[in-house]
């Protein structure tokens, strides 16, 4: 069962390499380890639901808290001191859209409002339960979960939306497909998830991001349902799938998914480089990308996070050997080198000669292989998020944030976001360590995926306001240099304020009209998506 409180798993604890916290105590001082809340004493503060009992709802005060929040910073603070500030007054558990719609038609009977909730997994406040006059019911849709139809003569599979990861790709082995997508959560999200955050998997430059893979499905609106057909390609009129990707639970419940599997490849490999500077490692993998090669994947750590990396996975045979190499085959100074990730799947003929290609062009560039860190990587690319729980019991904040730019902005971006999160606190003495990679190319430009981690202050307040501050600002700087406020991570309701920059006056009037028209009462998920309510 998995912490309340966090990101794994109650009673298993993950480690901070001692090297790894030797270097967060020289870079921003040493952590002071903060007290949790007790779960028994939050559950007790729990306040009587608003909600008359109903036969399929629980307003059981521990399955209430449990969905209260999900995953970004300030639900970890919240959880973490056990301040809440507002819980759902009922969770209901459909098992289908029949089941959706009957909750969606009471709750409005009642006066209370709708929150979605899949896995749980939102880092940007998209399932998190805001004080507010009206009772809130948390759909869980983990009981739509299951496989429904597979079609292995046009590669289209029906989920329902409450579907894992691990499920979906377990389902789909037993016959020889896979869906290919693997985003950061991937053991705990679901695919409904997938599709209104409109996410990217780690392999989706092989695979396809979700909208790629989405062919269609079943959205419970309060003005009824929307069927979307999964036609292979289509001109009649715009395209309705685009309304529902990215609409993070504001136009109603999808319940069913239908995507677009692949027979599972003959050959799967990650292959890792070190390039001897930030500047050749940006020429690769701009080159991988415009060169269209056949490839899952390009991940581009900058020197930061190359080091930060490797003093995470501590010492060891492997570490020390890599660096002996590494200095043995004279790839640069250790503060400018740059580890390259390259995924690569298909066919073993295709999968062989896009690797000499990508081997070229890394020799071209002066890099070298990194024997085993591929394959070390791929083993452990799903840990990342419990380490949040390590380091939270070490004494220290961690977040994450993304955007995508063209080629051209992507260097002086990198800079300004790296500079601004790490003076961010300058004015409290506080110090922040904020480090970057590319985790997708694309032929026009990439990503740009950045952690940051700064200290625990002993009051929660306090600690919300100094990641209040540095989310600001990094949005601000986001912003400015005309990139995307998210790439895959969703609007929720943190991000709310910087997508009118992003859409325009009338792109946010449109998306206002949209809601209107599906949710007139306002009864799905306040507060997220749009600023303002749109009724």
């Amino acid at each position: 069962m998995r912490r309340w409180n966090g990101w794994g798993e109650d009673g298993v604890e993950a480690h901070v390499p001692d090297r790894a916290r030797d270097l967060l105590s020289a870079l921003v001082g040493p952590g002071t380890p903060t007290p949790d809340a007790a779960l028994d004493d939050v559950v007790a503060a729990v306040p009587p639901s608003r909600l008359t009992h109903q036969a399929a709802w629980t307003t059981d005060p521990l399955d209430r808290v449990m969905h209260a929040r999900g995953q970004s910073l300030s639900d970890w603070i919240a959880l973490r001191s056990g301040r809440l500030g507002a819980v759902p007054d009922a969770v209901a558990r459909p098992t289908d859209a029949a089941g959706v719609r009957a909750v969606m038609v009471c709750a409005a009977g009642l006066g209370a409002a709708v929150i979605p909730y899949g896995g749980g997994t939102s880092v940007v406040g998209g399932v998190t339960t805001r004080p507010g006059d009206r009772p809130i019911v948390s759909v869980d849709l983990a009981g739509t979960a299951g496989l429904r139809v597979l079609d292995e003569t046009s590669g289209l599979a029906t989920f329902g939306a409450g579907t894992t990861g691990p499920a979906l790709e377990a389902a789909l082995a037993t016959t020889g497909w896979t869906l290919g997508h693997y985003p950061q959560s991937f053991e705990r999200s679901t695919v409904g998830g997938w599709v209104v955050t409109r996410s990217a998997g780690q392999e989706s430059a092989g695979y396809g991001r979700i909208e790629a893979l989405f062919a269609g499905g079943h959205l419970e609106t309060p003005s009824g349902p929307l069927d979307l057909p999964p036609h292979p390609a289509s001109a009649a009129g715009p395209d309705l799938r685009q309304v529902v990707l990215g609409s993070e639970g504001r136009l109603g419940i999808l319940t069913d998914v239908v995507v677009r599997a692949t027979p599972i490849p003959q050959a799967v490999r990650t292959n890792a480089f070190v390039m001897r500077d930030w500047d050749s490692a940006l020429v690769l993998a701009r080159t991988l990308a415009q060169r269209r090669l056949p490839l899952s994947m390009v991940r581009v750590a900058t020197p930061l996070e190359t080091a930060t990396t490797l003093a995470l996975v501590g010492e060891g045979r492997g570490p020390t050997m890599l660096r002996r190499y590494l200095g043995v085959r004279g790839v640069g100074p250790d503060r400018e080198r740059c580890l390259v990730l390259v995924g690569l799947s298909g066919r073993t003929a295709v999968v062989d000669a896009a690797a000499g290609e990508v081997a070229r062009a890394v020799r071209d560039l002066r890099g070298v292989g990194a024997p085993g860190v591929g394959k070390a990587w791929r083993r452990d690319r799903f840990r990342a998020p419990a380490l949040r729980d390590a380091l939270w019991a070490a004494g220290y904040a961690v977040d994450t944030l993304e955007t995508a730019t063209d080629w051209t902005t992507l260097p002086d971006l990198a800079a300004a976001l790296g500079r601004t999160l790490r003076h961010g606190l300058d004015h409290t003495d506080e110090r922040v360590h904020a480090f970057s990679h590319l985790s997708h190319v694309y032929a026009s430009g990439s990503s740009l995926y950045t952690t940051y981690v700064f200290r625990l202050s002993a009051d929660p307040d306090e600690t919300l306001a100094r990641w209040s501050r540095l989310k600001r600002a990094a949005s601000e700087v986001i912003v400015d240099h005309g990139a995307t406020i998210t790439h895959q991570h969703g609007i929720g309701a943190d991000h709310v304020r910087y997508l009118g920059a992003e859409k325009g006056p009338l792109g946010m009037a449109i998306l206002g009209a949209v809601v209107r028209r599906l949710d007139p009462a306002g009864l799905m998920s306040p507060g997220v998506l749009l600023a303002d309510d749109p009724t």
